[in-house]
C-alpha cells in the first residue's frame, strides 16, 4: 500500500505542476472556437482551436512566432492542396503526392519545421475533410489567427510566474557548477584520477542544463512582456539574464580545470596544496549567488565571497608543469566568470582580483 500511495502521491504532484498549462490550453480551446463562430461567424471552425493549444504547447519563449508560423503553413497546405486535389481528385496517391509537395514548398520557402509540417497537415485536410468544392480554405487561415491570437491572449490573462522555471532551472545549472567545484578539489586533494575523471564526464553533460536555463530565461521574458500583472518580476528576469552567459563560460572553464587536472595527476605533476580550498571557496561564492537570485537580492555576498577567496590564496599559487599551470589559469577564468555572473562588467571583475603572483 504504501508503494501505491507514494506513487499517487507523485502523479498528483505532477498533475498539479501542469494544472496551470492544462487550464490554459482548455480555456484557449474553447474561447477560440467561440470567438471564431460567434464573432467571425464560422459555422465549423475546427482549426481555431487546434491553432490555440498548439500555441500555447510552445514555451521557450517563441509563441509569437509560432502564430505567424501557423498561419504560414496553412497557407502553403491550403493553397497546395486545393489546386492539385482540384485537378486529381482525391485518393492515397493524391493524398501522398499533395503532402510531399506542400512541405517541399514549405522548406523551400526557408520555412522551418514547424511552417513544413503544419503545411503537410493542411494539405492532408484540404484532400480529405476540406475538400476544395467546400471552400473554407480562407475560412481556415482566419481560424490559426483567431486560435494563435487567443493562445497568446489566455497567456497574458492567466500567466504562470516567470521566475519559478527560472528559479528552478538556475538551481541546477549553478548546483552542477558548485558540485563540480568541490568535485575537482576532492579530486586534487584525494589525488584521485578516477574521481577527476567521473567530474569531467558530468560536466561534459552539462550543456543541456544551460540550454535549459536560457530557454527558461527566454519563457520568463515573454511571460513578463506580454502580461501585465507580471511585469515586475522583469528586474528579477533580469539579474538572472546577467547571469546565464557568465555561468556558463563558468561551466566550461570548468569542464577545462577539471580535463587537466585529471592530465596533472595522470602525469603525477605536483598540484598546490592550497588549490583544492581556492576550489571549495568558489563552490561556495556560487552557492550564495544562487540563493541571492533565488530572493531577488543583489548579489554582493556571493562577489565578496569570489574576492575574499581570489585575495587570499592567488599570491601563493603556484606550479611547475603545464596542466597545473593550465589548472591554476583556469581558476582566474572561474573567479572573472563569478564576477561577472553578480553583475559586474569584463574590466570591473579583472580590476577586482589582486594580481595572480608565484611564489619563489
Amino acid at each position: 500500500m504504501g508503494a501505491v500511495r507514494d506513487e499517487v502521491a507523485r502523479r498528483l504532484r505532477r498533475w498539479r505542476s501542469t494544472a496551470l498549462p492544462i487550464a490554459q490550453a482548455a480555456l484557449a480551446a474553447g474561447f477560440s472556437w467561440l470567438v471564431a463562430t460567434e464573432v467571425v461567424g464560422h459555422p465549423r471552425p475546427f482549426f481555431a482551436p487546434i491553432a490555440a493549444v498548439v500555441c500555447l504547447g510552445v514555451s521557450l519563449g517563441q509563441r509569437l512566432r509560432r502564430v505567424v508560423e501557423l498561419v504560414v503553413g496553412v497557407a502553403v497546405g491550403i493553397g497546395v492542396g486545393d489546386v492539385l486535389i482540384s485537378l486529381i481528385g482525391s485518393g492515397p496517391w493524391q493524398i501522398a503526392l499533395v503532402v510531399a509537395l506542400a512541405m517541399s514548398a514549405a522548406v523551400l520557402l526557408d520555412g522551418g519545421a514547424v511552417i513544413a509540417l503544419q503545411a503537410g497537415s493542411s494539405a492532408v485536410l484540404v484532400a480529405t475533410l476540406l475538400p476544395p468544392s467546400a471552400g473554407g480554405g480562407l475560412d481556415r487561415m482566419v481560424d490559426a489567427l483567431v486560435g494563435g491570437l487567443v493562445g497568446l491572449a489566455v497567456t497574458a490573462l492567466l500567466p504562470a510566474n516567470p521566475l519559478t522555471v527560472a528559479h528552478r532551472q538556475a538551481k541546477v545549472v549553478l548546483g552542477e557548477l558548485s558540485t563540480a567545484l568541490r568535485g575537482v578539489a576532492d579530486a586534487v586533494a584525494g589525488r584521485d584520477a578516477v574521481l577527476a575523471a567521473g567530474v569531467l564526464a558530468r560536466l561534459r553533460d552539462s550543456q543541456d542544463a544551460v540550454d535549459e536555463f536560457r530557454d527558461a530565461l527566454k519563457t520568463g521574458g515573454e511571460i513578463a512582456t506580454i502580461a501585465p500583472i507580471r511585469r515586475r518580476r522583469r528586474h528579477e528576469l533580469g539579474r538572472y539574464g546577467t547571469a546565464a552567459t557568465p555561468v556558463d563560460y563558468a561551466l566550461r572553464n570548468t569542464r577545462v580545470l577539471a580535463r587537466r587536472a585529471l592530465a596533472a595527476l595522470r602525469d603525477d605533476e605536483p598540484v598546490p596544496g592550497v588549490l583544492p580550498d581556492v576550489l571549495r571557496r568558489y563552490a561556495e561564492a556560487v552557492d550564495v549567488l544562487r540563493d541571492e537570485l533565488r530572493r531577488g537580492d543583489e548579489p554582493v555576498r556571493a562577489r565578496a565571497a569570489v574576492c575574499a577567496a581570489a585575495g587570499s590564496t592567488t599570491h601563493v599559487l603556484g606550479g611547475e608543469g603545464f596542466s597545473t599551470r593550465v589548472v591554476l589559469a583556469q581558476v582566474r577564468s572561474v573567479a572573472v566568470d563569478l564576477l561577472q555572473a553578480t553583475g559586474l562588467s569584463r574590466a570591473e571583475a579583472v580590476e577586482s582580483l589582486p594580481p595572480l603572483t608565484r611564489e619563489d
